[in-house]
């Protein structure tokens, strides 16, 4: 019996006009350099293309620094890789059934001390449609308070939003993002994740002076063949 590491991609694809979050502009993809006009500048049979992106930081899967909610939080630059790569995961279930509003008893007996806390909503089934947008699950103050209290490294969700949109103080994101704790909005594909036992990688662009980027998100399974 061998040990194989088996990838898990949890993120969206970013793509030309994509909504992520209502109101907010989706990214501009477009050449700068396209290949036909790359012939110009190098050998024959060589071309390459330079591309261009402009969008806003809160695009497809991402994550939140502090200071994308405190302005003397640390900025993408500043986060240290181990709070972003190489995480001991675990995932939290929630079944939709019992409601929107995630609570503490979610996580009760759960040791997420040091681990990326992956709650898996299933809203992602809803991603790229108007159903997305409207009534998605979200962690409530006191689940927040706990994750923080018991010094989660990082916590994310498959949902629209780790807050409720309606609530406009934003507890979840208030609490998390003032104890340190990065967030990670907009996932997917948490139903192919064990409960524990995979580490979790979520690692933005270093940016200084930014809260927010998107992330190639993804879990490490090793399984038994």
């Amino acid at each position: 019996m061998t040990l194989t590491k088996q990838f898990i991609d949890l993120s969206h694809t970013v793509e030309h006009g994509l909504i992520t979050y209502r109101g907010l502009p989706p990214p501009v993809i477009c050449d700068f350099l396209s290949r036909e006009q790359s012939k110009e500048h190098y050998a024959p049979g060589t071309e390459f293309q330079i591309g261009k992106i402009e969008m806003v930081a809160n695009t497809g899967t991402y994550l939140d620094s502090p200071f994308h909610r405190f302005a003397d939080g640390s900025d993408l630059s500043q986060l240290e890789l181990t709070s972003l790569a190489d995480l001991e995961g675990i995932v939290i279930r929630h079944d939709q059934t019992q409601g929107r509003k995630i609570g503490a008893a979610a996580f009760a007996g759960v040791d997420v001390g040091g681990k990326a806390v992956l709650v898996q909503t299933g809203w992602d089934a809803h991603w790229k449609t108007e159903k997305y947008f409207d009534g998605h699950p979200f962690l409530n103050q006191e689940a927040a308070q706990l994750l923080a209290a018991n010094q989660a490294a990082l916590v994310g969700i498959d949902s629209y939003n780790i807050d409720d949109t309606a609530a406009l103080n934003r507890p979840a994101h208030t609490i998390l993002l003032g104890a340190g704790i990065p967030i990670v909005e907009h996932m997917c594909n948490l139903r192919q994740l064990p409960a524990g036992n995979f580490k979790f990688f979520a690692v933005p662009v270093k940016v200084k002076g930014f809260g927010t980027f998107p992330v190639r998100a993804f879990g490490i399974v090793k399984r038994s063949v």
